[in-house]
């Protein structure tokens, strides 16, 4: 009675914030919508044109697509750097200096740092002008921005610290013992990486996919930004019916995608069970 008393306040708002909005999502999905206003009614013609549309399809996948390359990078970029503080940097001083130093993007918004890399990125940018004057290329490159290396490269650079803190936070808690036993039994460095470190980081790779996956499937500005609005993703079109004051029909894609990245955890937490090895 006394544990249940100590959570109420925490499921209170639980429930205000997070599963009454939900359930009023799910509501609204079923509602119906003309150009002018929306009726309360309960029919399925929100979900008929969603699945019904080959435009579904189609930003479907490159929502998908965006998060796995996205995904891919940033572990990439995350185990190395995480790696590199909690295994070759000794001083304590030096890894919380160093890992502050990767916080620094964000001290400020998203937006700033986002839209930073179009004058990098652009025809007359940095990176071409670097280029041509290198003798590397004799035109500018036309992909370098409002295409999807652009918007990748904005989810990779918004995003990756959500993948560093929590592999370098299980990485601290790897016994060294472990390493020492493993090269004492005649592993090399990279079997010791692959047997011993990666299978003690898994839960902090899973949560960080988490983050990363579920971030990137949410995210519209970046896309709508980076690519110049010639591509979109699931948080796109959601953005634009709401525009258009289809909240219905914004509804059902939200639903349809939350359940989606349900899924997608569901598969993920399979693997690991996050709870138990943390």
């Amino acid at each position: 009675m006394v544990a249940w008393l100590q959570a109420a306040p925490l499921a209170l708002v639980l429930g205000a914030f997070l599963v009454l909005p939900i359930i009023m999502i799910v509501i609204v999905s079923f509602w119906g919508a003309t150009e002018y206003s929306i009726y309360p009614a309960f029919q399925f013609d929100n979900y008929q044109f969603l699945f019904g549309s080959p435009v579904t399809y189609k930003v479907f996948f490159n929502t998908f697509k965006y998060a796995l390359i996205t995904w891919a990078a940033t572990l990439l970029i995350g185990f190395t750097v995480a790696y590199f503080l909690a295994f070759h940097v000794r001083s304590l001083t030096w890894q919380v200096a160093l890992f502050l130093l990767c916080t620094i993007p964000f001290w400020t918004s998203n937006i700033i740092r986002m839209i930073s890399w179009i004058p990098f990125l652009g025809r007359n940018g940095i990176a071409n002008s670097t280029l041509i004057s290198w003798g590397v290329i004799d035109e500018p490159l036309e992909w370098l921005l409002f295409s999807d290396f652009s918007v990748i490269l904005a989810f990779v650079h918004l995003y990756t610290l959500f993948m560093v803190v929590p592999i370098f936070n299980t990485m601290m808690r790897i016994d060294r013992s472990l390493i020492e036993a493993s090269y004492d039994a005649g592993a090399t460095g990279w079997q010791t990486l692959w047997h011993v470190i990666v299978p003690l980081t898994k839960p902090g790779i899973m949560i960080g996919t988490i983050f990363v996956i579920t971030l990137v499937m949410g995210d519209f500005i970046t896309v709508r930004f980076m690519s110049g609005s010639q591509s979109a993703n699931v948080g796109r079109l959601i953005s634009n019916d709401i525009g258009l004051l289809q909240y219905p029909s914004a509804a059902a894609t939200a639903v349809v995608l939350l359940i989606t990245v349900l899924l997608v955890i569901g598969i993920l937490l399979r693997f690991v069970n996050i709870r138990k090895e943390l």
